[in-house]
């Protein structure tokens, strides 16, 4: 088994080597994109749970990209939302961004980092070239 740590493209020429996980892994054709949240240049971007998902997707798709995957080949998501009433407004969100068979995904209430109200991280199967 062989892994290769995928790093955000904007960490590409970085000494990522102190960093506690990487950004994402790729192992025996499959992608693990870590948890991802709505941060751009280190800052939390958006104050409502539907801006903060679009760019937490944004986000996976970056990575997801860097992998050599798209968010069509995704097939499990974990979700993690501050407030579960903010359910259905996080779901509809996320779903605008998935098109035929949709993740399988687990969505939990979780008290998140500097306040930010979604976290998503995805697994995703690298297509063959």
């Amino acid at each position: 088994m062989s892994l290769k740590e995928i790093k955000h493209p904007s960490k590409q020429d970085k000494d990522t080597s102190n960093d506690p996980y990487s950004g994402a892994v790729e192992v025996d054709g499959w992608l693990y994109v870590s948890g991802q949240g709505p941060l751009v240049d280190g800052k939390i971007v958006g104050t409502t749970v539907e801006e903060q998902t679009k760019v937490v997707l944004n986000n996976v798709k970056t990575m997801l990209e860097a992998g050599g995957c798209s968010l069509g080949d995704v097939v499990k998501c974990t979700c993690y939302i501050a407030d579960i009433k903010d359910f259905d407004e996080f779901s509809n969100t996320y779903k605008a961004h998935f098109s035929g068979v949709k993740p399988a995904r687990t969505t939990v209430e979780a008290k998140l980092w500097g306040g930010i109200l979604v976290e998503v991280d995805a697994v995703a199967r690298i297509p063959q070239k």
